[in-house]
């Protein structure tokens, strides 16, 4: 009987050298994770999260809304490319000029698809809580819900209705009615 083989832990530096093969390739704790270029429905999804988080995060200037790609390092060796997130202003209150730059993301979020529900609900949700990202939604476009997680959460807020946002230096808090949400998400607008 041979002796199992070690499991390749990657390196952030190992995976940015990967050749563009036009698939999401993420690095959660050195477990390479490889999934297809989203969909067009997820991507719309995506679109309509951005278009509610985005003039709110402007009207109470407390950050800016970006979509993946990009290359989040969560200040810890990770190389994550989360669907949305929030990213706070720097100290001196100026916006990143890069994705070494962002810190740690005070909102996350994430569309289900088939090929990334168990990472999105397992490892990469693990990941972000370790990280102290403030808040981490799971969007489930079959279900219509959203799954809202904390850093100390050890079960999900699910949520049908509405979910209200109000990180840290907002004057009000964001509402999302989630059955127009899903409506629009779902192209039944």
């Amino acid at each position: 009987m041979g002796m199992p083989q070690a499991v390749h832990r990657w390196t952030r530096d190992e995976v940015l050298a990967l050749p563009e093969d036009g698939k999401r390739h993420e690095l959660i704790d050195g477990e390479l994770l490889v999934s297809p270029s989203p969909t067009w429905p997820h991507q719309w999804a995506v679109g309509a999260l951005y278009r509610r988080l985005q003039p709110y995060l402007e009207q109470q200037g407390i950050g800016w809304c970006m979509f993946s790609p990009a290359d989040l390092d969560l200040k810890s060796g990770q190389l994550s490319q989360p669907d949305v997130f929030v990213i706070a202003p720097r100290t001196d209150g100026t916006r990143p000029r890069g994705w070494d730059e962002c810190g740690i993301p005070i909102l996350v979020a994430e569309v289900l698809s088939p090929a990334t529900a168990r990472y999105d609900r397992i490892t990469k949700r693990l990941r972000y809580q370790r990280s102290g990202v403030s808040e981490y939604w799971i969007l489930d476009m079959d279900a219509r819900v959203i799954e809202r997680w904390t850093p100390v959460d050890t079960r999900p807020e699910v949520l049908d209705e509405r979910i209200t946002w109000h990180p840290s230096g907002a004057t009000e808090a964001l509402v999302i009615e989630l059955g127009a949400y899903f409506k629009e998400a779902c192209g039944e607008d």
